[in-house]
């Protein structure tokens, strides 16, 4: 070492040099910063938007955390929100109690479970190629199913989900398409699991390659090495830890580990919750790199046999995470569902994304809240505190219902649902993830473009076609309350 370093005269000067070079810095960055802002805000702005209503401004959650009086109030505690969660998951027939399930199903049972979800379109489907799907396809797609297979009492096998993975119709990775034309909707995507998500395993494909699951609210087919097969208890134990993260952010990353590929650099989804290692446990090191500035966390992982092993593995302590659900209030609503801007649409989670109802179910999950998987269950479901419409609702009906709507209120359309932000100007804006635009411009002439992502528009100008507008279609608000 330097021996000047040891004197202290050495650090007087570093500190003298370094706070004139700190001094420096900040100057110069307020100078960048006003010059930036002045471009900004002149002839010259970068910012460009054909959806109408919208200003740059509104694309910041602090735009709207600023219109509410009561931002950082608490909707519901943690005990209302359990308590809703175990009516929801004991009364609609979309959710489900994985790890009460028998351990024993006639094969009946699981027959009509599965032909519920894997069933033959009735009308044309095209692979990615562009082909017409034929009979002799459809007959290799049922053939998968292995339904001859089943056993008259067949046993419930149980595990943990170790890496993100789609939920399909059928067990195959084949992607079908409703026309040649677009490839942002493959019909047999149906949704994906998570990590650290708990499922019942009810059977297995012809090729031995998929699992049957049932998830805490959708069924469907699984990639087998994407779930550790464990003991029921096992599982319950992991599930009930009282000790745990939550993932806020919209993806969060495991530390990288060279050692064990399985917990490193695992993607994370919002609302996941995740185990945190007692503090007498956790070592010293994890991957060869100290644990002591990160979260230390159990993971399910699989080995050899597909056999459940939990593991520890390093969240960095700068992640958006949350010990703890989240504080169910409007202000953390507005900055989760902000936290998914511009994220690319993904029909049934796919492109590493999710819909609508995906976008929606990942904000509610970072409070604990769960609901079920697709907008008419939701838009059904006895959750929150709803308002229905019938097909003879007038447009003022629905205008004085959409006057008192509050931050996080969810507004469903047929096949579609979006959160209210706010109010700009007296009219409702919404958050939503979305694939079309569709409104009359101000010159009144009908005006159709492309979202494909979480957006942020006005709701009554929206048209789902030139004669039907957004309003038109509500058939349900719901208050989560």
């Amino acid at each position: 070492m330097n021996q000047q370093v040891g004197q202290p005269n050495y650090w007087s000067v570093v500190s003298s040099t370094g706070l004139k070079l700190f001094l420096f810095i900040i100057c110069s960055l307020s100078a960048m910063a006003q010059s930036g802002y002045a471009q900004k805000n002149g002839n010259d702005s970068s910012f460009k938007s054909d959806v109408i209503g919208i200003k740059e401004t509104m694309l910041n959650p602090t735009y709207w955390e600023q219109k509410i009086s009561a931002g950082t109030r608490e909707i519901l505690t943690p005990e209302q929100i359990s308590l809703q969660n175990q009516q929801l998951l004991t009364t609609d027939k979309n959710m489900q109690q994985v790890l009460s399930y028998p351990a024993i199903l006639s094969a009946d049972r699981i027959r009509r479970q599965i032909t519920s979800i894997s069933k033959i379109p009735t009308s044309r489907r095209y692979s990615e190629h562009g082909v017409l799907l034929t009979d002799k396809d459809y007959h290799r797609y049922i053939e998968s199913l292995n339904l001859d297979a089943l056993q008259k009492d067949q046993k419930i096998r149980f595990g943990l989900v170790v890496r993100r993975a789609d939920m399909r119709t059928f067990p195959t990775e084949d992607k079908v398409f409703k026309t040649t034309k677009s490839i942002n909707l493959d019909r047999f995507q149906e949704t994906a699991l998570f990590p650290t998500q708990a499922v019942a395993i009810l059977h297995e494909s012809k090729d031995r390659k998929w699992f049957f699951a049932v998830s805490y609210n959708y069924s469907a087919w699984v990639k087998k090495d994407a779930i550790a097969i464990g003991k029921r208890q096992q599982i319950l134990n992991y599930k009930q830890n009282r000790d745990f993260l939550v993932i806020t952010g919209d993806k969060v990353f495991t530390s990288y580990n060279p050692y064990n590929k399985n917990i490193s650099q695992l993607q994370l989804e919002m609302g996941t919750k995740v185990p945190l290692v007692p503090a007498n446990e956790v070592p010293k090191s994890i991957g060869g790199q100290n644990t002591y500035t990160s979260y230390v966390i159990s993971l399910p992982t699989r080995n050899e046999k597909g056999e459940l092993k939990l593991a520890k593995a390093l969240i960095p302590r700068k992640a958006d995470v949350h010990q703890g659900y989240l504080p169910f209030t409007e202000q953390n609503l507005l900055s989760q569902s902000f936290k998914f801007l511009g994220e690319r649409y993904g029909w049934g989670h796919s492109f590493n994304a999710r819909d609508c109802t995906g976008f929606v179910g990942e904000v509610y999950k970072s409070f604990g809240i769960l609901m079920p998987r697709n907008t008419g269950q939701q838009a059904k479901s006895k959750l929150g505190k709803n308002i229905h419409f019938t097909k003879a609702a007038t447009r003022k009906e629905k205008l004085q219902a959409l006057s008192s709507l509050e931050v996080g209120d969810l507004i469903y359309i047929p096949g579609h649902v979006m959160m209210v932000i706010g109010y700009d100007a007296g009219k409702p804006y919404i958050i939503h993830d979305v694939s079309g635009l569709s409104y009359f411009n101000k010159q009144g002439k009908y005006y159709q473009s492309v979202l494909n992502g979480v957006s942020v528009t006005p709701f009554l100008p929206l048209q789902l076609s030139k004669e039907k507008t957004y309003l038109d279609r509500v058939n349900t608000i719901k208050k989560i309350k």
